[in-house]
């Protein structure tokens, strides 16, 4: 019986050493006590003075000025990726009628609204 005893309490003891993790510590070297911080947004910006287009471009400039509540630069962006394609998500009608509502131009958002009745009749 205490045979059975030692081999049962010798088996879990290695069996828990065994499964346990090792720790092992990873150090690493500070560079320089300042971190680089870029705005991707400026970055875009300036892409796009440049007169580069794309509709990954002007959707990324959109959502950003949207979710930041600058729906002014939000129509402006969503204005020239309409231009480009029709084709997009109904979300992107719906964030250009409201930013354009925001700036007044209320007829103008209305025909967007239409424009995604139509899209929504064809799908």
């Amino acid at each position: 019986m205490q045979k059975r005893l030692v081999i049962l309490v010798l088996g879990t003891f290695f069996s828990f050493s065994a499964a346990a993790q090792s720790e092992k510590v990873f150090i690493t070297d500070k560079v320089s006590n300042t971190y680089a911080y870029v705005d991707v947004m400026k970055t875009y910006e300036r892409i796009a003075a440049k007169g580069y287009k794309s509709v990954d471009l002007f959707q990324k400039l959109g959502d950003s000025s949207f979710s930041h509540f600058k729906l002014e630069k939000a129509a402006e962006w969503y204005s020239k990726l309409f231009s480009l394609t029709l084709d997009l998500a109904p979300e992107y009608y719906y964030r250009y009628a409201e930013s354009l509502r925001f700036i007044c131009e209320n007829e103008k958002a209305d025909a967007i609204l239409e424009k995604l009745k139509l899209v929504k009749k064809k799908v």
